[in-house]
C-alpha cells in the first residue's frame, strides 16, 4: 500500500503530532493522556517511528475521558484508517469501540493498556505483572521482610490490575508483611489525599506501593508531611525522570519499576506497519521492565 505524505501539527508544547487528511490510509492512534511524561515519550517515539517508516499517523488524546476516546475511535473508523492503535482509558469501556473497528475491517493494536473481552491484532505493553512482582520483592527487601503495606490503585486499567496482582503475589511469600489498605488515587492530588488518609487510619504502615509515578511521588509527600520519613518506604511504577530523581535524592522513595515507553511506541508503530503489509504479528508483545534504585 502506498503511504501518503506527512503534515505536522503542533498539538502541545511537549510534542508534535502527525496528522493526515480525512479518508487517508495509515494509522490512527488514541492515547490515554498527554499529561504524563510516559505518554509524551510514547507519543514522540510513535511519531518518530512513523516518520522513519513513511507511514501517516494521526494521534488523538483522550485525556482520561472515555467518551472522548470512543468519539476519537469512531472518527478514525469514518476516515478509513488502516490500523488503530489505542491505549484504553477503561479496559472494558473501550470494548464497543474496538468491536466497531473490527466490524469495519480495521485492525486494532493496544499499547501500554490492554483491552479485556475483545480481540485485537496485538497488545504491546510492559509485562506489568512481572513488574508488580519486582515491586513486591523490592518492598520486602527494603522492609526487612516484615511490616504493613498500603497500595494506591487505579483499578479501571487492566495494566494496573496486573501490577497490583504481581505485587500481591510477591508480598504473599512474606508472611510477616500485611497489605492493610488498597485505595484508588488516580491523579497526583487524589493520591496525596489517599496516602494521607491511609497514614492517619493506620500509623503502623511502613510501606506504600504507588501504581504509577504520580501516586508514588504524592505518597512520598504525604509521608514527609506526617513526619514518617524515617519509617515509611515508597515504591513507584513507570520510572520517569522525576521519579528517578526522587529515588536518587529522597530517602522515602526507595525504588521505582522502570518502563520503557520509547520501546512501546516504536514497537506499536512497527507492528501497525506489518499489519498494513498483511504480515502476521504476535498476539502479545511484552516488554520486561527494569528496577531503578538509588545510584
Amino acid at each position: 500500500m502506498k503511504f501518503n505524505g506527512f503534515k505536522t501539527l503542533l498539538a502541545s508544547a511537549a510534542f508534535s503530532l502527525v496528522a493526515v487528511s480525512a479518508y487517508a490510509d495509515g494509522i490512527g492512534a488514541s492515547l490515554l493522556t498527554q499529561q504524563h511524561p510516559f505518554y509524551i515519550e510514547l507519543a514522540k517515539a510513535m511519531t518518530d517511528e512513523a516518520k522513519a517508516k513513511n507511514v501517516p499517523l494521526e494521534i488523538s488524546v483522550a485525556n482520561q475521558d472515555l467518551n472522548k476516546q470512543l468519539s476519537d475511535v469512531e472518527d478514525f473508523i469514518v476516515k478509513g484508517v488502516d490500523v488503530i492503535i489505542i491505549s484504553p482509558v477503561d479496559s472494558q469501556g473501550v470494548i464497543s469501540a474496538i468491536a466497531r473497528a473490527n466490524a469495519a475491517g480495521i485492525k486494532v493494536i493496544t499499547v501500554d493498556v490492554p483491552a479485556t473481552g475483545v480481540p485485537v491484532a496485538s497488545y504491546v505493553g510492559t509485562d506489568n505483572f512481572a513488574g508488580g512482582v519486582k515491586a513486591g520483592e523490592l518492598m520486602a527487601e527494603k522492609l526487612g521482610g516484615k511490616g504493613k503495606v498500603a497500595i494506591i490503585d487505579y483499578p479501571l486499567v487492566q495494566s494496573v490490575v496486573n501490577r497490583v496482582n504481581g505485587f500481591k503475589e510477591a508480598i504473599a511469600k512474606h508472611p510477616d508483611i500485611q497489605i492493610v489498605s488498597i485505595q484508588t488515587g488516580i491523579t497526583r492530588a487524589e493520591a496525596l489525599a489517599v496516602a494521607q488518609n491511609m497514614l492517619q487510619a493506620d500509623p503502623e504502615i511502613t510501606g506504600i506501593f504507588g501504581f504509577g509515578d504520580d501516586a508514588a511521588l504524592a505518597a512520598a509527600v504525604a509521608v514527609k508531611a506526617a513526619g514518617l520519613q524515617d519509617k515509611v518506604k515508597v515504591i513507584g511504577f513507570d520510572g520517569m525522570e522525576e521519579a528517578r530523581n526522587a529515588v536518587d535524592a529522597d530517602p522515602v522513595m526507595v525504588g521505582v519499576i522502570q518502563q520503557f515507553p520509547d520501546q512501546l511506541g516504536k514497537t506499536a508503530v512497527d507492528t501497525a506497519v506489518k499489519v498494513i503489509a498483511g504480515e502476521e504479528v504476535p498476539a502479545e508483545q511484552p516488554i520486561v521492565p527494569g528496577v531503578y534504585t538509588k545510584k
